[in-house]
């Protein structure tokens, strides 16, 4: 058992503080301290292929640096990283983005990933010129998967859908080789789309019961479309040497909140459409209500989860909180539940990355559960895989 690692770039900004935004928040709450510059975020990728993840996460939004125009230039400053892209269907062309793919990949081959984000806010759509509703947006997203990959292996497309006519469609570049998909949804429509198009289905860190619950919903939609799927989870985190160190950092990003900051972000957040964001906010809905909110082991929802910081962020709300040991321990949980891939971040995303490096990854190690490193891809060009200068020690 060898489970993938990727870290996060904070292309909104970051803080020592938790960034709130998007997901229904509002988007003047994003931000923090450290712009969201290329030299920043090189910093913390260069980092992460230091210690050997595999990619880091770039996300898309209006309350964040574009996407693909940050990836690019951050690849330049780093070897072997991948990066999870987020790609919007509906926002842009089928045959367009694919066209870009290839081009990425020609430039920085065998390390792009795509993160599809079908979209969970009407508003934020409506931004963008995309009117339609929440069933038609996964439609959409369907139609988009089918075209972008029948053009990646080099077809000539037509296509005419409910929500896309293409004509005579073809790339010059053939992404080589062509980007895993990753995909995340916990609403109905979703589910079909995530079968029949994800290599990796991406959820939200909740108690296992509710992920195992998930990753049996879509394996059995996968099995059915004759396909088998991996699994990835997305967790901020807090490992220091002691429990006792971790939940102080907990406690310390609290004190940064008040009860108007939160239900501000949670009046924002109760608007999105997204199912896993309502999950989101579910678990710690009691907590806001009778103030217990305040106290950090109040929101540990299963042992060393902690719901803290969806509290003021949208999407991924939760994070693992404990000595390395501890937080090692609960990634070989969810690793033996069937999660093959961890999406991880932490506050600040530079700061967090080190104390998850130096002391978390030797523990990964040492058990068997992380490689140090893996092969971005079988591609001839990009040679042997980056290792963690590492070595696994007993760190607590």
């Amino acid at each position: 058992m060898s489970v993938k690692l990727h870290w996060f770039l904070p292309t909104y900004g970051d803080s020592r503080s938790i960034v709130g935004g998007g997901h229904g928040v509002p988007t003047e709450s994003a931000g923090g301290l450290r712009d969201a510059t290329v030299g920043y975020l090189s910093s913390i990728a260069r980092a992460a292929e230091d210690f050997g993840f595999d990619a880091a996460l770039t996300p898309a939004g209006p309350w964040c640096e574009d996407a693909w125009i940050t990836t690019a230039m951050v690849a330049r400053e780093t070897e072997r990283l991948g990066f999870l892209l987020a790609l919007q269907p509906g926002l842009i062309s089928p045959t367009l983005a694919a066209q870009m793919t290839g081009t990425f990949t020609k430039h920085a081959p065998g390390r792009l990933l795509i993160n599809i984000v079908t979209g969970g806010e009407a508003a934020t759509q409506r931004a963008y010129g995309d009117s339609l509703d929440k069933a038609a947006r996964y439609a959409r997203t369907d139609e988009f998967l089918d075209v972008i990959t029948a053009l990646w292996r080099g077809e000539t497309v037509n296509h005419r859908g409910e929500h896309l006519q293409i004509e005579g469609a073809s790339i010059p570049t053939l992404p080589v080789p062509a980007p895993p998909i990753y995909f995340g949804g916990s609403s109905a429509p979703a589910g079909p789309v995530a079968a029949r198009h994800a290599d990796v289905y991406l959820t939200w860190g909740e108690p296992h019961a509710a992920v195992a619950a998930k990753l049996e919903w879509i394996r059995g939609l996968a099995a059915a479309q004759g396909r088998t799927v991996r699994f990835g989870i997305r967790l901020h985190v807090i490992a220091r040497d002691t429990a006792e160190a971790a939940w102080a950092e907990a406690a310390r990003l609290l004190s940064d909140l008040d009860e108007d900051v939160v239900r501000s972000a949670q009046e924002g957040l109760a608007r999105s459409e997204s199912s896993g964001q309502a999950a989101m906010r579910e678990l710690h809905a009691a907590h806001r209500a009778d103030g217990s909110w305040r106290d950090p082991r109040s929101l540990e929802i299963a042992p060393n989860l902690w719901a803290g910081v969806g509290l003021v962020r949208g999407g991924a709300g939760t994070a693992l909180v404990g000595s390395h040991r501890e937080v090692a321990d609960a990634i070989e949980s969810y690793a033996a539940l069937g999660i093959d891939e961890f999406v991880l971040s932490g506050y600040p995303h530079l700061e967090e990355l080190f104390w998850f490096g130096e002391g978390v990854i030797p523990q990964l190690i040492a058990r068997g559960v992380f490689d140090g490193g893996p092969t971005h891809t079988d591609d001839p060009r990009l040679g042997a895989g980056l290792h963690s200068p590492f070595v696994p020690t007993a760190a607590s």
